[in-house]
């Protein structure tokens, strides 16, 4: 009906003068403000932060550094946070271990073979892990530790808490 209005006002110049005369006394139709931007979201019963709010560990701290001593996570920023563009979800801080880099290699992701500008991994490297591959190790009985606290909390959703809480690694100063 707003349409048809709209359409019927704008086919003469008597109809654009008689629209405006109707919008300056406050009649006729009226496009709604847009509404008021949520500082909050409700997923699965659970109220969740802005998708702009700084990441959050799985502990629910700020998100730490992934302590690694090559450029890690899908930003290659040294956190292990995701965003639209990552679809590996490389939320897993974990230091890797020889076993895991054999699996994960076994898998066709090679860690640990240098290549141009990248060493390679060796056992006690941190690493942002995608979080399916996780999964896959704890479900083969290789998953590394994991240092919680660079953990984006993102990874909950592929990985239970628990066992990210039982494979978590000691990791000084934290």
């Amino acid at each position: 009906m707003m349409v048809v209005m709209l359409r019927l006002l704008f086919v003469s110049p008597v109809g654009l003068v008689v629209y405006l005369a109707l919008r300056t006394l406050g009649l006729g139709p009226h496009v709604a403000a847009p509404p008021p931007p949520v500082a909050q979201r409700e997923m699965c019963g659970l109220v969740l932060p802005p998708p702009d709010a700084a990441p959050r560990s799985v502990t629910g701290d700020p998100l730490q550094p992934c302590r690694s001593p090559h450029a890690t996570g899908f930003h290659r920023d040294g956190y292990c946070h995701t965003g639209p563009a990552d679809g590996g979800v490389h939320a897993v801080c974990a230091q890797v271990t020889d076993e895991f880099l054999a699996f994960t290699r076994s898998r066709g992701n090679d860690l640990s073979s240098p290549r141009p500008g990248f060493p390679g991994l060796r056992e006690g490297d941190g690493w942002c892990l995608c979080a399916d591959r996780w999964r896959e190790a704890l479900e083969a009985g290789v998953a590394p530790p994991v240092d919680l606290a660079a953990t984006e909390d993102s990874a909950l959703e592929h990985v239970a808490g628990d066992a990210l809480r039982l494979h978590a690694a000691r990791v000084p100063g934290r």
